[in-house]
């Protein structure tokens, strides 16, 4: 495992020095790094990038290449998404988005061979379902619907009370045609159940909920399932929305991020935990799918490294993946007037089934932190699942 390589700073500072005493030799008589130097190698040459030194970094980028792989165990192909990364970074290239039917379809695969977004839409749709028991009718707005996967089981849950309730999506999205198909979709599953159902499609403006329309005999329950991090980038736009979105007076918000600092102002800090982070994902990818297959290698390749890319080589306004671990969420809610709401018993049941059932690994690991919902891989916290109101 990639995260357990850590060496102490001497080492580090001598595994940089190696590589700058190396600075005027040609590349063929640098020798191949072993394995247990690779998050090393990769950390000095974010250092190199960020002293401008080039010429060093164009070196070890090719070390680096030279020992990686998309094809090979966790280490050589985490090593190979963060090379590109820095290359990225280092050429002042913006990584181009991949094609949208090749980010759609590994989007499915993320969805089906990994527990993250499963654990995250199931617990906060239970954290939904707690809170709206018993009441008439029901507005969920979904500030980042894509597919509109996380919420079939919560119809059907809805579906089976009596009286069954009457039920509203407003799911935002930045592609109409793709937000249209996914109301159809829910609004004939919603048939198929004899569920009283309307779906709103949002374009995503510069302020998702100054269009939203609460009905008086409504309560209104918000998602935000891996979406408040992308208003980082400016965080006193993302408090006054936190704010608003408490006028509004929803009964329940549930909160989904990553449990990461991939939005600190030091590049190096930043890199550091990107790929103490990921060097976890692709853990458990590997303890989980072989080696060979086609949904592992799209998930890596395109959903995680567009995220890699995004964290190491984009800086300002083009830097979307600003991820902030859990204490930073609770002090923003609590800051915005928001209490935090435990997640049920029956939550944690729900999400220890999933783990059981569908994840056989013994790595993944959930822990219960002031009432909210973490998961990680070993001792590597990755998700985490929060409920207020």
């Amino acid at each position: 495992m990639l995260g357990s390589f850590g060496s102490s700073i001497h080492e580090e500072a001598e595994l940089e020095s190696e590589v700058v005493d190396h600075h005027h030799q040609p590349c063929s008589s640098l020798v191949s790094p072993p394995p247990i130097h690779m998050r090393q190698l990769l950390i000095t040459c974010a250092d190199l990038i960020s002293r401008s030194d080039l010429s060093a970094a164009h070196r070890l980028i090719s070390i680096l290449s030279s020992n990686s792989s998309p094809y090979g165990d966790s280490t050589e192909r985490l090593v190979h998404q963060f090379t590109k990364a820095l290359s990225l970074r280092l050429t002042r290239h913006v990584s181009s988005a991949p094609d949208q039917s090749l980010l759609q379809s590994s989007y499915l695969s993320l969805n089906q061979i990994t527990p993250f977004l499963r654990f995250s839409q199931l617990t906060a749709n239970q954290a939904i379902l707690d809170a709206i028991d018993g009441h008439p009718s029901i507005h969920i707005l979904d500030l980042d619907i894509m597919h509109g996967f996380q919420w079939p089981p919560l119809m059907q849950a809805v579906s089976e009370r009596y009286p069954p309730p009457t039920l509203r999506i407003t799911g935002a999205g930045d592609d109409l045609d793709i937000l249209r198909r996914t109301g159809d979709r829910l609004s004939k599953f919603a048939h198929s159940l004899g569920l009283r159902f309307q779906f709103h499609p949002l374009l995503h403006p510069s302020d998702p909920i100054s269009s939203i329309l609460i009905l008086p005999d409504e309560i209104l329950a918000v998602n935000c399932v891996h979406y408040l991090h992308r208003l980082l980038g400016d965080r006193d736009r993302l408090c006054l929305f936190l704010r608003r979105l408490k006028s509004m007076g929803p009964t329940i918000v549930a909160v989904a991020e990553r449990e990461a600092d991939h939005n600190h102002p030091s590049f190096q800090q930043r890199f550091v935990e990107a790929v103490d982070h990921y060097a976890a994902v692709f853990d458990s990818l590997e303890a989980t799918l072989p080696p060979a297959s086609r949904e592992r290698l799209a998930v890596e390749q395109v959903w995680f490294g567009r995220e890699i890319a995004d964290i190491v080589a984009a800086e300002g306004e083009h830097r979307r993946e600003r991820h902030e671990r859990f204490r930073s969420w609770d002090v923003m809610m609590r800051s915005s007037g928001f209490s935090s709401v435990a997640l049920s018993g029956f939550a944690l049941s729900q999400a220890k089934l999933l783990l059981r059932l569908h994840y056989p690994s013994e790595g993944y690991q959930l822990h219960i932190v002031n009432g909210s919902f973490l998961l990680g891989w070993q001792s590597q916290p990755l998700f985490s699942v929060s409920s207020w109101r």
